[in-house]
């Protein structure tokens, strides 16, 4: 089953720079979906353009059915989306648990529930509830981001470049946290530097080109493909 399509979508950050210039995609129920692509090609756009963050001027983009082009960012994630972003997805100066509590809040009453369930799954995260978010490690800052995005018990989340900035064994952990949530039934779509490592656990990658897919394959078609890995995966 489709979850997420993106259709045709044009959009930008001014009146004239149309960064995506007719991108679609999909994203089918249990994916993990990377896109890959070079630098200026659009791929934390597009994740944006899906949140609500960038506009769509042209085109569509529907979840489970329903059409959300018109809805902001909040209407998005009331409809079921959770976008993370790549910088400054954390609040330093509040507690790992007063994060996880501000980021329910689309449901208020079910903060400490959620809070309890993201430490169950994440208990790293509990052993530092107290702890201020700007004292945890780069590889502890991504997980409570990721798991403020499931605050809202998202029917997808986005990931803009999770492993930015981790060494290689923290981004390989995160990696593994990032199919563990996917194989609890959650569905992902993620933008990735280390575009090999994503492909390698992913269903399906996008190439990404000036706006547009340029082309798509599964996960491990992508990554050992000749032309994708000379253009776009270093080798």
């Amino acid at each position: 089953m489709t979850l997420l399509v993106v259709k045709d979508v044009i959009a930008g950050y001014g009146a004239s720079e149309q960064i995506l210039k007719g991108a679609s995609i999909d994203v089918g129920a249990g994916e993990i979906v990377t896109i890959i692509g070079p630098n200026g090609a659009g791929k934390s756009t597009l994740l944006k353009a899906v949140a609500g963050l960038v506009k769509a001027k042209e085109g569509c983009i529907t979840l489970d059915g329903a059409d959300v082009t018109a809805a902001d960012a909040l209407g998005r994630s009331k409809s079921g989306i959770s976008f993370v972003p790549q910088e400054r997805n954390v609040f330093g100066t509040l507690s790992v648990l007063e994060n996880l509590m501000i980021s329910a809040f689309s449901a208020p009453r079910l903060q400490k529930q959620r809070a309890e369930q993201a430490f169950e799954r994440y208990p790293m995260l509990a052993e530092k509830r107290r702890a201020m978010a700007r004292t945890l490690s780069g590889g502890q800052r991504q997980i409570l981001a990721m798991a403020m995005g499931l605050m809202t018990d998202p029917k997808l989340i986005l990931l803009d470049e999770p492993t930015a900035g981790l060494s290689p064994k923290t981004a390989d952990e995160l990696f593994e946290a990032i199919v563990a949530l996917n194989q609890s039934g959650l569905p992902v779509l993620m933008v990735e530097q280390h575009a090999v490592e994503a492909l390698a656990i992913s269903t399906r990658g996008y190439v990404l080109v000036a706006g547009r897919a340029a082309s798509e394959g599964t996960g491990p078609a992508l990554a050992a493909d000749p032309e994708t890995r000379r253009l776009f995966l270093g080798g």
